[in-house]
């Protein structure tokens, strides 16, 4: 076992390298999400000249789509360290504290997943990001008190995949306000082509399209798309990635022309097949496919609906005529419906 959890280890930490060595350093290299870049580059500029922390950023988006190239992006642009962190590391007031004393002028410090701070840690840091302040209670009882410690302007950076679940004081607290959309398929296969350059693997342009097409519009899974077919290609292909060459390698890795693994298929055959199209509640579905809801609703269904495979009802999910279409399922109806009306 404990050989097993060394190996898993190894092999995220090999990934993560992986990613860190293909991650743009400037906006510039950054491709897709024009609006986006064009609001930070502007913030950016404007801090530089001013000579003063940035605002505060708050992105969100599904995961996969850059949140933490974009953190780092920010800090190497404005000049200035960065510190990385997450919700579900800063579990008490002590971490926090711990961390933004150490906090330089003008410093970015990112919190990935701030939807999952504790409501006491949360509390803490509003003082931080609005007065730059730390409150620290220190005794108990009648004779506790409360000390200030000052923070030095710095330039808070949050990403969530859940951004119903951040309240609104804290997302008052952040002046830009900016949506991670999924990336269409030329904007993959520019990233491809540039990943395969830094990897030097030889990829022509409908083999790199070919990757960007099954990648469900995420960068993150583009690349390790690409790995997988570089790794086929350099056995099978002596190192040069072709569309044919692409297509074989992900047949073998079973994503199909749109990306859809296996949990996208399940999730899709039961509500066309088992539901008869919907509409069908999201629990239901959840217990259908023994996956989390959570997971089906921030992970999944998002690329489903932009696919025009799902939508949502005030009765539940409902497959359209396109994904009826694509799965070959004939449409039947259904003696009693299945769903609790205004079952989410």
């Amino acid at each position: 076992m404990r050989e097993q959890g060394i190996a898993s280890g190894s092999r995220q930490e090999g990934e993560q390298q992986f990613e860190a060595a293909l991650r743009p350093k400037r906006l510039d290299d950054f491709t897709g999400q024009t609006k986006l870049k064009e609001n930070l580059s502007i913030a950016i500029e404007a801090a530089r000249q001013r000579g003063e922390a940035m605002d505060h950023v708050l992105l969100y988006g599904p995961p996969g789509l850059g949140k933490t190239t974009l953190a780092l992006i920010i800090a190497n642009e404005l000049g200035v360290e960065i510190d990385l962190t997450s919700g579900p590391v800063l579990q008490k007031k002590l971490d926090l504290t711990g961390m933004l004393s150490n906090i330089r002028d003008r410093q970015v410090f990112f919190v990935d997943e701030i939807h999952r701070l504790m409501p006491d840690v949360e509390e803490m840091f509003y003082s931080a990001l609005e007065d730059f302040r730390v409150d620290i209670v220190v005794g108990t009882g009648p004779g506790a008190r409360t000390h200030s410690l000052p923070v030095p302007n710095f330039t808070a950076i949050g990403a969530t995949t859940r951004m119903g679940m951040i309240s609104a004081p804290m997302r008052g607290r952040f002046g830009l306000l900016l949506r991670l959309n999924h990336y269409d398929v030329e904007e993959l296969r520019g990233i491809v082509v540039r990943s395969a350059s830094l990897l030097q693997v030889e990829v022509d342009n409908q083999g790199a399209e070919e990757i960007a097409r099954r990648a469900r519009g995420t960068p993150r899974i583009a690349n390790r798309l690409l790995r997988r077919v570089r790794d086929y290609a350099q056995v099978r292909a002596k190192g040069h990635i072709n569309l044919a060459v692409a297509k074989t390698a992900l047949d073998m890795l079973e994503v199909d022309r749109f990306g859809l693994d296996e949990v996208d298929q399940k999730i899709m055959l039961t509500v066309l097949d088992k539901y008869a199209g919907g509409p069908v509640g999201l629990k239901t579905i959840a217990a259908s496919v023994d996956e989390e809801a959570d997971t089906i609703e921030e992970v999944y269904e998002p690329y489903l609906m932009q696919l025009g495979f799902l939508d949502r009802t005030p009765r539940g999910r409902v497959g359209t005529e396109t994904a009826f279409d694509y799965f070959g399922i004939p449409r039947r109806r259904v003696a009693s419906p299945q769903p609790t009306l205004f079952e989410p």
